[in-house]
């Protein structure tokens, strides 16, 4: 995918490490022989990735500039994958959570990595984040965004911009999973919305393979999988790997709005109005301003769902040892 290498790359802090996307690319710079810093708050929920080979994970407070120019010192790339996807609040363009995961953190990584010595900094966007979308996710994503590609210059920076993300351990597939598990009818708004999922893996190499690329400074890079899905059709694969018999019914915009207010107010949401909102915008990678990584090959959705969906069958078990065997 990319023609660098990690021959000078002995040493990454990784900020959002210890999450679904982090765990796979921590996974992969431990299998190259690469140190990796993951900071966290709670060291005893991180146990798994603590027992990598090469992995140190000290408990910090990294939206403190002073403790994080602290941590990068010794370090020769910091990459950031701290994101949010639910708020409390709600205030246009973000709320104040959304504010300090992905704008105000930003900014306190740039200038800790200018304040430590730390010119490469790879940072996780979201695909069409923009400052003027209409959901606070992706309005704060595009501003985080902006203050990393603006240290362009001072630091060498390349900014990934996937679609939703798949594989196993996601909060995507595997919610479809459950829910279709537990509910005879499953009622679904904004059916019509369309993804291009990407395979985690896929992701994980990419950020891997362009730290010591060379080319990829100062690059932008949409992260898409081979085939554009509506969110219906998403669902309606999952229930068939589960063999689900689940029937699914279209929900008009404002009961859809109802719904995902009501789940909004859980104590841990599934589902809030700004991903609603968020789904206004196709998260989709078409046309001439599309930017992909030189060679990107991405693996199809259908060859790794059944690996993690469908292991409750008996299809889906097999499917799963041939997987884990290399098969």
């Amino acid at each position: 995918m990319f023609s660098g290498c990690l021959m000078d790359i002995k040493k990454v802090l990784l900020l959002g490490g210890s999450g679904f996307i982090g765990t796979y690319i921590a996974n992969r710079l431990s299998q190259r022989g690469v140190e990796v810093t993951i900071p966290t708050r709670r060291r005893e929920r991180t146990k798994a990735l603590i027992m990598q080979p090469g992995v140190d994970m000290p408990e910090a407070d990294i939206h403190c500039e002073k403790t994080l120019t602290g941590l990068m010192r010794g370090h020769d790339a910091v990459i950031n994958l701290v994101g949010i996807l639910h708020s409390r609040d709600v205030q246009f363009p973000y709320s104040r959570d959304f504010a300090e995961a992905h704008v105000e953190l930003a900014k306190t990584i740039v200038a800790a990595c200018k304040a430590a010595g730390v010119r490469r900094l790879l940072h996780m966007s979201a695909l069409k984040a923009d400052p003027k979308a209409p959901s606070e996710y992706l309005a704060s994503k595009g501003e985080g965004e902006a203050i990393v590609r603006a240290a362009q210059g001072e630091l060498e920076v390349t900014i990934f911009r996937p679609s939703v993300v798949f594989g196993l351990g996601d909060s995507f597939l595997n919610l479809f999973a459950r829910t279709l598990k537990l509910l005879p009818v499953f009622p679904l708004g904004y059916g019509q919305a369309r993804f291009q999922p990407v395979w985690v893996a896929d992701v994980a190499d990419a950020f891997v393979d362009s730290l010591g690329d060379a080319a990829s400074f100062g690059q932008t890079y949409d992260l898409a999988g081979p085939k554009v899905y509506t969110l219906r059709e998403l669902v309606e694969y999952t229930a068939e790997l589960c063999a689900s018999k689940t029937r699914i019914i279209a929900l008009p915009e404002g009961l859809a709005y109802l719904q995902a207010g009501l789940m909004w107010l859980a104590p841990k949401p599934l589902l809030s109005p700004d991903n609603l909102r968020s789904m206004q915008v196709d998260s989709v990678c078409e046309g001439g301003a599309c930017r992909l990584p030189a060679d990107w090959r991405p693996t199809a959705l259908e060859a790794v769902a059944p690996t993690y969906i469908a292991r409750q069958t008996p299809k889906g078990k097999l499917d799963s040892f041939r997987y884990r065997a290399g098969r």
